[in-house]
């Protein structure tokens, strides 16, 4: 595994060499864009617009477009404009995990001491463990500024990248009706359906089951046999048949149990 950025996390006056490595690894079927009439792999080309011809990656430079004219930007240029956060995960608040809205939650990377930070690693580790706390730090990455979340497990540190507040959408503009009324017992009846699904969370029950079938259909048609087609047409029922869906849910679960 190979780690995706080397620094530090800044403690206090402690400073813990750590590395970065991807916690996520994708299940999903790696699917080949192909040319309609002949199956030739479509292949992305970094083309310059002024020749007409492809650009190799140690020819690239980034720049900013400023009075019409491109400043060309560099490796230094990216640490000068802020060496503490280009090699630091400056941790600058500690705060209960449940104060943080998951819609904020982005990639998780896990956290790994380098050899002469493990002792200080795992006295951040223990002390957030005994706290119930979690870290609020900003760093760079890839030359963009990054807000995160440092939590502790038992057996590692893990880092959440964070949306900032101004990435998150405001829900007004999705013109949502403000309330509504319920009649009878909908609503009680609505929680004890939630209440009779409700179950301990365990993610090793939910698998990917979607890549799996659709693996299943792409060995079919390489053998050349033909799946009958299925279509799920989603059925939009007047608000009036609401308390008979609930009850037909009720007793389909009860049916289950029993």
């Amino acid at each position: 595994m190979k780690a995706i950025w080397t620094g530090a996390i800044g403690f206090g006056l402690v400073n813990i060499p750590v590395k970065l490595f991807a916690a996520i690894d994708s299940s999903e079927l790696e699917l080949d864009m192909l040319d309609k009439k002949d199956h030739a792999n479509i292949r992305y080309s970094r083309v310059n617009e002024n020749t007409g011809k492809e650009v190799e990656w140690e020819d690239i430079v980034k720049g900013y477009k400023y009075d019409d004219e491109y400043v060309i930007l560099d490796d230094s240029d990216f640490e000068q404009a802020n060496a503490k956060k280009t090699k630091m995960i400056d941790i600058e608040d500690f705060v209960k995990i449940e104060e943080v809205d998951a819609i904020y939650y982005d990639s998780p990377y896990y956290v790994v001491p380098d050899s002469s930070g493990v002792k200080a690693y795992h006295l951040l580790k223990k002390a957030l463990l005994k706290t119930g706390k979690v870290g609020i730090a900003t760093f760079v990455m890839r030359s963009k500024e990054k807000l995160a979340l440092l939590r502790a497990t038992d057996k590692v540190i893990i880092l959440h990248r964070l949306h900032f507040s101004e990435e998150i959408r405001d829900v007004q503009e999705l013109n949502l009706t403000e309330n509504a009324t319920f009649k009878g017992k909908e609503l009680e009846m609505a929680v004890s359906l939630i209440n009779q699904l409700s179950d301990t969370f365990d993610i090793t029950t939910y698998k990917n089951t979607y890549s799996e079938e659709l693996l299943q259909i792409i060995r079919q048609k390489a053998k050349g046999v033909k799946k009958p087609k299925s279509k799920l047409k989603v059925v939009h029922h007047k608000s009036k048949d609401l308390m008979s869906q609930l009850k037909a849910s009720l007793e389909m679960k009860q049916g289950k149990a029993s």
